[in-house]
């Protein structure tokens, strides 16, 4: 692909989200960044690795931050915004990628090549992927799912005037247990492409490219 494409996939916990970016980015050839954006960062600011992924997609602890002049002093949010920052550069330098969560499809919407999505999922197959991956009981999984969530839910809307998972957010919401992995993969990519190619097309009375 000649123009930028931005892939940014939201997910909620266990709906095998990552993985379907990680399959979109092999498959378009693209990089991905999840929480490997926090060691970059780290080596671009000389920073540990460790501490940036203690705060990643972390909501902001009430208790135990303020606000000073329009500043945080919130761990989690400096975190964030390093990250929105860092994103922002990448597509500004005119670089192609996948992205998961980070809330990108907010703070990347300003680029023409982004295409986003968020991956739901039926909750007795999310537990189900959950108890497989980390080997816990089905009453230890479900808190887990119920807490990551909660987690992301509340991060997202710390930092996003739209509200995490509502369809209208995104370009596309889709159902990861109704296809599978591999079948979801597939219908987004043919997304992404048939996307990509209508932009790319002049239309036929203007001349103009699609809006």
């Amino acid at each position: 692909m000649n123009q930028q494409l931005i892939v940014s996939v939201g997910r909620e916990f266990g709906s095998g989200g990552h993985e379907i970016a990680a399959c979109l980015a092999g498959r378009l050839n693209l990089k991905l960044y999840d929480h490997n954006l926090l060691d970059e960062i780290a080596h671009e600011h000389e920073l540990a690795s460790a501490v940036l992924h203690k705060y990643d997609e972390k909501p902001r602890r009430l208790f135990l931050s303020r606000n000073e002049n329009g500043y945080s002093s919130s761990a989690e949010v400096g975190v964030a915004y390093l990250q929105f920052e860092y994103l922002k550069k990448k597509a500004e330098d005119g670089e192609s990628f996948v992205v998961v969560g980070r809330c990108a499809e907010t703070v990347l919407q300003q680029f023409p090549g982004l295409v986003s999505f968020f991956i739901v999922g039926d909750p007795e197959i999310k537990c189900a992927r959950i108890r497989n991956l980390y080997h816990l009981s089905e009453k230890e999984a479900l808190h887990k799912m119920q807490r990551h969530d909660q987690y992301r839910k509340k991060y997202h809307n710390y930092f996003c005037a739209d509200r995490w998972g509502d369809s209208h957010t995104y370009d596309l919401c889709i159902n990861s247990s109704r296809l599978g992995i591999e079948g979801t993969t597939d219908l987004l990519e043919a997304y992404i492409n048939n996307k990509h190619k209508r932009h790319s097309t002049p239309d036929s009375a203007s001349g103009n490219t699609f809006p």
